[in-house]
């Protein structure tokens, strides 16, 4: 599975803001659920305000348990566990 040009080039703005200290957590709701969400942004400024950008968000427990990871032996699948 190939990243997008576009997902590689995003990557780079939150590398930037935290290697200059404009990283922050923000407390959001989630838009369907309305259940409390924690955001990592970017932070930015426009004149004397300031520009928050969300990049992702952490998530309660283990992460590894949301996503599904690339097949090595696949390079356009995924490892999909087996339905019970």
């Amino acid at each position: 599975m190939a990243i997008p040009d576009y997902a590689r080039t995003n990557f780079d703005t939150p590398l930037r803001a935290a290697s200059e200290g404009n990283l922050a957590l923000m407390e959001c709701l989630d838009a369907a659920t309305r259940e409390p969400r924690y955001v990592i942004c970017a932070v930015g400024r426009s004149d004397s305000e300031f520009v928050l950008t969300p990049f992702g968000h952490l998530s309660e427990g283990i992460p590894d348990d949301a996503c599904l990871p690339p097949d090595p032996d696949d390079p356009i699948g995924v490892i999909v566990s087996p339905t019970t």
